[in-house]
C-alpha cells in the first residue's frame, strides 16, 4: 500500500483522468471499417465475390470502398433533411452532385441526392483503373491488370499511375493507355527481351513480353 501511495503522489490527480479518457493521437484518418459481424455468411460470401470479380488483393478493398460509399451516402442523407431553398443544400449538393457525375457514378439525368442514396459498390468498382485496363482490352484478365498497374505499363493522359485502385473520371477514361515507357507501349525492351537479344537467342516472340518487369 506503501508504494501506491508514493505512486499517486507522484503524479497529479488530472493526470490520470488524461490517462484514462480516450485521447487519440492518431495523424491519419480512418479508410476502412471492419465489420462489426465478422463470421457473417452472407456477408463473407458477398465479399468474395466482389474480390474474384474485380480482383481485389485482400478484403480491405471491399472495406474500404463501402466505408467511402458509406461517408457519401451520409452526407447526402443529412443535406436531404434540410430545407430545399437552404444555402448548405444547395452549396454542398451541388458540389456532392458535381463530383459524382465527373466520377462516372451517376449520370447528368441523375443529378438528384436521392440518386446518391443509391449508389452501390459494384458502380464503384467498376470506375477502378484496373476495371477501366482489362474492359478496354489492354489486359488479358482482372489480375493481369493489376499487375500491368503495378509495374507501371498503364498511364492515364500524360501520367504514369500505378494505383490499381485509382478512381478514372469520365474525361480520361479516353486517355488510358500503355505507358510511352513501357514495352508494350513502345518503349525499350524489357530486361528477358535484352538478354535474350543480348545472348542472341532471338526467341523472343510475343512471349517476352510476359517475362519483363
Amino acid at each position: 500500500s506503501g508504494s501506491s501511495l508514493r505512486s499517486t503522489a507522484r503524479f497529479p490527480p488530472s493526470t490520470h483522468i488524461r490517462a484514462m479518457g480516450k485521447k487519440s493521437y492518431q495523424n491519419i484518418g480512418k479508410t476502412f471499417r471492419k465489420p462489426k459481424r465478422p463470421f457473417e455468411k452472407e456477408r463473407l460470401d458477398s465479399e468474395m465475390k466482389v474480390i474474384g470479380e474485380y480482383g481485389l488483393k485482400n478484403k480491405r478493398e471491399v472495406w474500404r470502398v463501402n466505408y467511402a460509399l458509406a461517408k457519401i451516402r451520409t452526407a447526402a442523407r443529412t443535406l436531404l433533411t434540410l430545407d430545399e431553398k437552404s444555402e448548405q443544400r444547395l452549396f454542398q449538393g451541388e458540389a456532392l452532385l458535381r463530383r459524382m457525375v465527373r466520377l462516372g457514378l451517376l449520370t447528368e439525368s441523375e443529378k438528384k441526392l436521392d440518386y446518391v442514396l443509391g449508389l452501390t459498390t459494384a458502380k464503384i468498382m467498376e470506375r477502378r483503373l484496373q476495371t477501366k485496363v482489362f474492359k478496354l482490352g489492354l489486359a488479358k484478365s482482372i489480375h493481369h491488370a493489376r499487375t500491368l498497374i503495378r509495374q507501371r505499363h498503364i498511364r492515364v493522359g500524360k501520367q504514369i499511375c500505378d494505383i490499381p485502385s485509382f478512381l478514372v473520371r469520365l474525361d480520361s477514361e479516353k486517355h488510358i493507355d500503355f505507358a510511352l515507357t513501357s514495352p508494350f507501349g513502345g518503349g525499350r525492351p524489357g530486361r528477358v527481351r535484352r538478354k535474350r537479344a543480348a545472348g542472341g537467342g532471338g526467341g523472343g516472340g510475343a512471349g517476352g513480353e510476359e517475362d519483363e518487369d
